[in-house]
């Protein structure tokens, strides 16, 4: 069962329930990340609209070093995102069942090496600051990337502007066809549950992920990162056993 489940959320053969599955796990992971992140750093790590802006307003005020690594923590989310169109092709050239697995299993493991390694190296400063705040903002940009281009960037997991904007139109538009069709009963866009359940994961991962890492410090990413490794690891073990036959 856990293997089916594990190949229906990250296989090849795609379904729109595997593909709202694996948003909904993806958007919990997203919220318990850029939570403790932040209580970890005091830097949200998914929103790289607020770093853009906050890059134009330390230009602005003339303290370009640290507008500096705000163009850092940009350009390290965009090769995070470049990095899954990488895995994805090339598993796809391959004809691999892993395609969508392989970016997931490396999530998991920068996660896991964050949570062994972070205790150890939180007292060098000035380095763990930066490091930590590059492979969260890496981690976010691989895994939106992987649920962009499973549902066709109908999915987003890693910042809510975007949920609530698409929330809001498909608000905007029952309202609009229960006035105008003049029924109790007007059909509900298909997307709205899907939204709310995306916006309602991430909040609860958020709380999550600060409480994890009040109680547990560090830590707080292994179980992350042992959920990321249950969802993708059957469509490896696939491949591995029909290199085995071939």
């Amino acid at each position: 069962m856990v293997r089916n489940l594990s190949r229906h959320l990250t296989g090849t053969s795609r379904t729109e329930s595997g593909n709202r599955g694996l948003g909904y796990l993806l958007a919990f992971v997203a919220g318990a990340i850029n939570a403790g992140g932040f209580l970890a750093v005091q830097q949200y790590t998914s929103h790289m609209t607020g770093i853009v802006s906050e890059m134009a307003d330390l230009i602005a005020l003339g303290q370009y070093r640290i507008a500096l690594f705000g163009l850092a923590c940009l350009a390290t989310f965009i090769s995070g995102a470049a990095c899954t169109a990488l895995l994805v092709n090339y598993a796809r050239s391959r004809q691999l069942q892993s395609e969508f697995a392989i970016p997931l299993l490396l999530e998991a493991t920068l996660l896991m090496a964050f949570g062994l390694l972070g205790s150890q190296i939180a007292d060098i400063e000035g380095v763990f600051v930066t490091v930590t705040i590059l492979l969260l903002c890496f981690v976010m940009g691989l895994q939106n990337a992987v649920i962009t281009k499973i549902s066709g960037a109908v999915i987003r997991t890693t910042h809510i502007t975007g949920i609530a904007t698409d929330l809001g139109i498909d608000m905007g538009r029952w309202v609009f066809r229960k006035a105008a069709t003049g029924t109790a009963f007007a059909p509900t866009p298909q997307r709205m549950p899907m939204l709310a359940i995306l916006l309602i994961a991430f909040f609860v991962g958020g709380l999550a992920g600060a409480i994890g890492f009040q109680a547990l410090g560090y830590a707080a990413t292994l179980p992350l990162a042992a959920a990321l490794v249950a969802t993708a690891i059957t469509p490896v073990f696939d491949d591995v056993k029909d290199r085995k036959r071939r």
